[in-house]
């Protein structure tokens, strides 16, 4: 509802600008010497100017189009002007005729531009195109150097000593005395010496020690 409403005040509003614009065109053309049809043709001359220029302008945003525009429209401007009272529409300058009876040749030229202006098309931007492959060199493989093995070097073993021969254990002269009575004592019941082992067992020492002890009995 609004927005009806909104569109018929604009629409008011353009048909009374045009009105007064067109009457004052024509009062202007009218007291530059121009009587009868030409006093009505300047007004539509005008406007007509305008309305290709900006049709121009809608679609394609030129200098040319501009400035053509910016023509009509400070003709209908200072048409409205110089009819407010700033202006004598009894004694009208020369410089003013001149410009009102030039008019339409200047009409037609602006016209004839803007209807044989050519609308710059921008091309088409052209599709991404993919990047080319990669193409790849066959290159010698490099020899990957083999490492050379290193030598282990061994640590030297130490030489073997000469065996010595183990110290002969010292044997007490108590333990000889008492091994020389179990030695008696078995010769008496076996008829035969005793042994390393046996004398080791009866006193419960070690073999070196026996030996030792049986050794100094013999």
């Amino acid at each position: 509802m609004s927005r009806s409403i909104r569109l018929d005040a604009i629409l008011v509003q353009a048909v009374i600008a045009g009105a007064l614009s067109f009457a004052h065109l024509h009062d202007l053309a009218l007291a530059a010497g121009q009587t009868g049809w030409k006093a009505w043709a300047y007004p539509v001359s005008v406007d007509l100017l305008m309305v290709a220029a900006w049709r121009r302008l809608s679609v394609q945003r030129s200098r040319l189009a501009w400035s053509w525009f910016l023509v009509a429209l400070i003709a209908s401007l200072g048409a409205n002007i110089a009819t407010a009272g700033l202006l004598d529409l009894d004694h009208v300058p020369a410089w003013l005729r001149i410009l009102v009876a030039a008019w339409p040749a200047l009409a037609f030229l602006g016209g004839s531009l803007l209807a044989h202006q050519t609308t710059s098309h921008t091309p088409d931007p052209e599709p991404a195109q993919e990047p080319a492959p990669a193409v790849e060199i066959d290159r010698p493989a490099t020899p990957v150097p083999t490492p050379h093995p290193t030598p282990e070097i061994s640590e030297p073993t130490p030489a073997a000593l000469p065996s010595t021969p183990a110290a002969a254990p010292v044997v007490p002269p108590a333990l000889v005395d008492h091994a020389r009575k179990l030695s008696a004592d078995h010769r008496a019941r076996t008829g035969t010496d005793m042994d390393t082992a046996t004398l080791r067992a009866r006193l419960g020492i070690t073999d070196d020690l026996a030996g030792a002890i049986v050794a100094q009995l013999a």
